[in-house]
């Protein structure tokens, strides 16, 4: 089970179908949701046949200060990550992505912290996003430029015991990183 659930409920697996689920989300009051399956991988499979998959990069930072590198970005706070370019690897999109959307120069693009998955809508179809996650360092604290062509209003070096209005304003998926990074 994930950690930091408060409301869960529990989908009946059989006939589920994740198009039809997706398409009435709005309909129901649960925020998180559990599949229980013996076969998960088969399941994983089938979703993604129904997605668009879209596979993007992207960095937890921190400055030599011991602080890390936050965006706000479509009024939520946000990790820098992106879109994966043609003939390009993960952590050399995950390097471009972090310099290109906050202005700074990645000294140490280190080890893969995780993989996370998040589903929207583009164009009237589900889209399957897969992001590979990064640790990554700079020299000194260095000042941060966002990216304003990509919607990001804010980049931020916040400390650990500054991470609260994160907390309640981010996404699944970027606490699924602050805790692979081991800042929860």
């Amino acid at each position: 089970m994930p950690k930091r659930v408060k409301k869960i409920q529990q989908l009946d697996i059989q006939d589920f179908d994740f198009q039809t689920f997706h398409k009435n989300l709005s309909k129901v009051s649960a925020k998180e949701y559990i599949l229980l399956v013996d076969r998960p991988k088969k399941l994983f499979t089938k979703i993604q046949k129904d997605c668009e998959l879209i596979k993007a990069a992207g960095g937890l930072v921190k400055s030599a200060e011991g602080n890390y590198l936050f965006i706000f970005r479509n009024k939520k706070w946000d990790l820098p990550k992106g879109k994966v370019e043609k003939g390009e690897g993960m952590k050399e999109a995950a390097l471009r992505e972090v310099e290109e959307e906050c202005g700074v120069k990645i000294h140490t693009n280190d080890e893969k912290l995780c993989k996370t998955f998040h589903v929207y809508v583009l164009n009237n179809k589900l889209v399957l996003k897969k992001t590979n996650w990064y640790s990554m360092t700079v020299k000194g604290e260095p000042k941060l430029i966002p990216q304003k062509e990509e919607g990001i209003t804010k980049a931020v070096w916040l400390s650990e015991i500054e991470l609260n209005p994160v907390l309640k304003n981010t996404y699944p998926s970027i606490i699924q990183v602050l805790e692979a990074g081991e800042l929860l």
